[in-house]
């Protein structure tokens, strides 16, 4: 009996008025969040745990105002945008390369494992990744940690979204051994295709600059084409470290 009026309540709150809303998150389940919610009781009480999240790009028009352009070479076009999955960023470069960026310290020994979901509507078929004059992904995602005093003495992990290697596999930089990339995607079996992926970076870290790191300094997103002079459109969407 009990129960049945539960539902039926929860039933009166949710129709009882005819508005249509589009995009209109329900919970976040945050910690905040959390300790606000009503409980209703039906008979003792459902152990419920949060995974600790954090969000590294909202991609809405106010962040993205804000957010540090890095110009490899012209720069890329960006545009906001959004899904039944939320808001993302769609990114085009043909013989242009810039990043978007921002400072943020996540702690690796808390959350380490970085979360993306991404897309290559059109990829770069034929070029060689690792060497300099093929050295283009049409997706990347940074994470980067500050060792030293200039931003030259810094390490990185360049996640991409490979036009023409397999998941993976992972080299230095053509540029710069600093800088590992590492394939966490490949369009040889996802074409135009939104993928969901997770590494965890403390290990990564570890495994491909032989660095036991507690934390990151920063997190950027990179469409570029400057060197093959190709054209390259991606998405990016739901960036985010998490403790699982």
């Amino acid at each position: 009996m009990i129960k049945n009026f539960l539902i039926l309540f929860l039933t009166l709150i949710l129709f009882s008025t005819s508005t249509v809303a589009e995009n209109i998150r329900v919970f976040e389940f945050t910690d905040e969040e959390f300790k606000n919610l009503q409980v209703k009781k039906v008979k003792g009480e459902t152990k419920i745990t949060l995974n600790k999240l954090i969000r590294v790009f909202e991609f809405t028009d106010e962040e993205f105002k804000n957010l540090q352009v890095k110009k490899v070479k012209g720069e890329t076009k960006w545009t906001l945008g959004s899904n039944e999955n939320g808001a993302y960023i769609k990114a085009e470069a043909e013989g242009v390369g810039s990043g978007l960026g921002k400072e943020i310290e996540i702690d690796l020994n808390k959350t380490p494992f970085i979360n993306i979901t991404w897309k290559v509507e059109k990829d770069l078929s034929g070029i060689i990744e690792n060497s300099k004059k093929g050295h283009d992904y049409a997706a990347r995602v940074f994470v980067i940690k500050k060792t030293g005093a200039t931003p030259l003495s810094n390490r990185a992990i360049n996640y991409v979204f490979s036009s023409n290697n397999i998941i993976d596999q992972n080299w230095p930089s053509p540029y710069t051994k600093k800088s590992i990339d590492y394939v966490l995607s490949t369009t040889i079996d996802k074409p135009n295709t939104w993928v969901t992926v997770k590494a965890n970076v403390k290990e990564d870290f570890m495994k491909l600059h032989g660095l036991d790191v507690d934390n990151i300094s920063g997190v950027a997103i990179m469409t570029d084409t400057d060197n093959s002079k190709l054209k390259a459109i991606s998405y990016y969407q739901n960036i985010y470290f998490s403790d699982k």
